[in-house]
């Protein structure tokens, strides 16, 4: 599969993390590491990525977290012709109360799906049963203890997933303050996964973008328009939407954005 510009920068969620080995489905693929100065220091092109100790890989030294303004919300509502209200309604009930998109500057709000991970590797013929001791994180529910909190201990696991197969840990994690699957990347008018990974990464900005491209792509905003909470939510949040109650907790949420 061919990737953005034929380039992938490692990693897209850490500014601090020094991993050994990423596997990246493809062996076309050309990934750029990033020393701490931002230079490009090496290029391999291998299905295997060796990165050194002493490289730090980030795609930029950020240490903010760009947040969405109540302009980003308008501008978007009028692209899709739906409330400011029914948009943060959904990012409250998919990212909490805060409504933010990001755990630490560069490191997006993520749910690894240990199922869905499995569905994503199943289609790309892995059998992950020889991966259960070398990469006991992965198949374990998050250990807050361990790693001081739920995200941090949900990016441990997508991180040591990435190392089995990149792709299938993309799919199986929900990205940003919408929540969106990484299988939906396409969707969401990126080019690759990595490219998903790489703008769900940069900013709020950025997962709006998506979100809006992946609404429009399923004509989701004509039940956004009519509030239609039960239709939107069969097909954003799956049909086991009523067993969340779902289009219910939209509702509230809407309400209490159009006070």
């Amino acid at each position: 599969m061919p990737w953005h510009n034929n380039t992938w920068h490692v990693p897209f969620f850490s500014t601090t993390m020094n991993l050994r080995s990423i596997l990246i489905a493809g062996t076309t693929s050309v990934c750029v590491i990033t020393n701490a100065n931002g230079t490009s220091e090496k290029e391999l092109s291998d299905s295997l990525i060796q990165v050194p100790d002493s490289v730090n890989v980030t795609t930029q030294s950020a240490t903010t977290i760009e947040r969405l303004t109540e302009d980003d919300y308008i501008r978007a509502a009028e692209e899709l012709g739906v409330e400011v209200a029914a948009i943060k309604a959904v990012v409250l009930i998919e990212a909490g109360h805060k409504l933010n998109g990001f755990h630490a500057p560069r490191v997006p709000l993520i749910n690894f799906d240990l199922s869905m991970f499995t569905k994503a590797a199943t289609r790309r013929g892995i059998k992950l049963n020889k991966f259960k001791k070398t990469h006991s994180v992965v198949f374990t529910r998050p250990n807050k203890k361990a790693y001081g909190s739920y995200q941090e201990a949900q990016h441990a696991r997508l991180t040591s997933a990435m190392t089995i197969d990149s792709i299938a840990a993309i799919e199986g994690t929900f990205w940003g303050m919408f929540q969106i699957g990484g299988f939906n990347w396409e969707k969401c008018g990126a080019e690759s996964h990595f490219d998903f990974v790489d703008r769900m990464s940069r900013s709020e900005s950025d997962q709006l973008e998506l979100f809006v491209k992946f609404i429009q792509t399923n004509k989701l905003e004509k039940y956004l328009k009519k509030k239609d909470w039960s239709s939107f939510a069969r097909i954003y949040n799956g049909p086991s939407y009523k067993q969340r109650n779902y289009h219910k907790r939209m509702a509230a949420a809407y309400r209490k954005f159009s006070k």
